[in-house]
């Protein structure tokens, strides 16, 4: 009896794996409808999945028709679409729930491994879920979040000399490099225990073959990432789009954290405790120290990378908490803590019964987020009601579009229309980008940039600056066929519409 109840009784890892599980799937419509790009993943799986080929040249635009496209993301694409076509956009959700809860679930279990108390373990976890929810969204960068615990983790397993199969490196490394564009930030991981391994070294404190492991797992990892439909562009693209200043400073997640926003709170204190708690004679190694200050100022230069930040330095906060912990039970002469126990670590019933329960909620169809929605575009967020007019009316020549509406336009009404832009700007590139903003801004020359891509008609929102432009100032030259509270579609006065 005593057994069952071990496997029964919900434990701390239960509560949180459940908590950031029914928390994600709350969000519902939120966690992919302010942009399209989970539509244009979608678009892309779908084509792979229809086709059997990974497309290498571009067939979704009109302004980049033919050229050499690197997706990156396309192994990602074909996973959301597969689980699209089974459970819709509940599916989406559902799978970038799992992710997230599961990675959580991971942390969780590390720390307890490494010796901390449950209820820091617990904290932990839940501190790490508060700091990633800003990116919590149905999109690729979470296969990211979660192969980054595992990735992290065993390399510490690596670096303690403890028992670990080199081979899963690679293994890993080779989807995610197929998975997501960030796989590169596994190296940049792997640099900071290469770093630590070389100190220590110099120190008498480690041994040469940890270091040849590290430098082994660098080697093949480095290579497998070559196997892609893609060959070496696939490096030279996600390179050149981050050393782009231009592309990025356009992208609100590649921006840096706004502390006034409370969003970014749980980052702020993240920050402030490690300052407080080194402050108090408390030390960490070498490699510690490089991936606490190195992806902490990645995160102050970009938000993109909270999330990231938070699942590589739990094990640091844990140890910190810990020794926080210790020290006020040894104050209040309590001989330990609550860590956990070999019994509590075998039952993963309460998790299965989650995934399985939740599952069959999305199944059945009865939303779960809270405004009871379910899992849809909004129509005060992407051009539904648009999208659903064009394709009873569709329209003949090109199509300027609004850029975040761009991969919700592929998902409505490709391929009968191809997009002027979508969200994979470091595809399009500065040039197509600024070109878009000309027009936008309705810049000097914005008429002959639309010229130039035989641009006959428009889709845009309907409270857009640009829109008002040609609602009362161009309205000569630019006719409304559509509109609706959302979404507005202009045509040249020129050019014959469809009715």
């Amino acid at each position: 009896m005593k057994n069952l109840s071990a496997y029964l009784l919900p434990q701390p890892r239960d509560i949180l794996f459940i908590g950031v599980f029914f928390s994600m799937l709350l969000g519902g419509p939120r966690l992919f409808t302010n942009d399209g790009d989970l539509g244009r993943h979608i678009t892309m799986g779908n084509y792979i999945l229809d086709t059997g080929t990974i497309p290498t040249s571009d067939v979704f635009s009109h302004t980049m028709y033919g050229e050499k496209l690197v997706s990156h993301e396309w192994l990602s694409g074909m996973v959301f679409a597969l689980v699209h076509r089974l459970m819709g956009f509940d599916g989406a959700v559902f799978l970038a729930a799992l992710l997230g809860a599961f990675t959580i679930l991971i942390i969780y279990e590390e720390l307890v491994k490494r010796g901390n108390f449950r209820l820091v373990a617990l904290f932990v976890g839940a501190w790490v879920a508060a700091v990633s929810s800003i990116h919590w969204l149905a999109r690729p960068h979470m296969f990211t979040f979660f192969f980054i615990a595992l990735w992290t983790y065993w390399l510490e397993r690596v670096y303690r000399n403890e028992r670990m199969n080199i081979w899963t490196f690679p293994a890993l490394m080779l989807i995610w490099a197929n998975m997501h564009g960030a796989f590169f930030a596994g190296f940049i991981i792997l640099g900071a225990y290469l770093a630590g391994w070389l100190v220590e070294f110099m120190q008498g404190q480690q041994t040469k073959n940890v270091g040849r492991q590290l430098a082994f797992i660098g080697f093949l990892s480095f290579a497998i990432t070559f196997i892609n439909p893609y060959g070496w562009r696939l490096w030279t693209t996600i390179l050149g789009f981050l050393g782009n200043d231009y592309i990025t400073s356009h992208q609100v997640d590649h921006l840096s954290p706004n502390f006034h926003e409370k969003d970014m709170w749980p980052f702020l204190l993240m920050l402030v405790f490690a300052l407080f708690a080194l402050g108090q004679e408390h030390r960490i190694k070498f490699r510690e120290a490089l991936l606490l200050a190195g992806w902490g100022a990645m995160s102050l230069f970009t938000l993109r990378n909270l999330p990231l930040f938070a699942v590589v330095t739990a094990p640091i906060y844990g140890d910190l908490l810990q020794s926080l912990a210790v020290k006020m039970l040894n104050w209040l002469k309590l001989a330990s803590g609550p860590r956990e126990n070999g019994n509590v670590l075998r039952g993963y019933v309460w998790v299965v019964a989650a995934v399985l329960f939740f599952g069959f909620v999305l199944w059945r169809g009865i939303p779960m987020d809270q405004k009871g929605t379910g899992n849809v575009y909004l129509p005060d967020k992407m051009p539904v009601q648009a999208a659903d007019w064009l394709k009873q009316n569709p329209q003949t020549g090109n199509m300027f579009n609004q850029f975040a509406w761009g991969g919700y336009i592929l998902y409505r009404l490709w391929p009968a229309e191809k997009v002027f832009i979508d969200g994979q700007t470091d595809f399009y590139g500065e040039a197509l980008l600024r070109e878009y903003f000309e027009v936008t801004n309705v810049g000097v020359g914005w008429e002959a940039i639309l010229d130039k891509y035989a641009v006959s008609w428009m889709l845009i929102p309907r409270n857009d600056e640009f829109a008002e432009y040609l609602y009362f100032v161009d309205d000569d030259v630019w006719d409304v066929i559509y509109e609706d509270d959302t979404a507005v579609i202009f045509r040249r006065d020129d050019d014959i519409a469809v009715p």
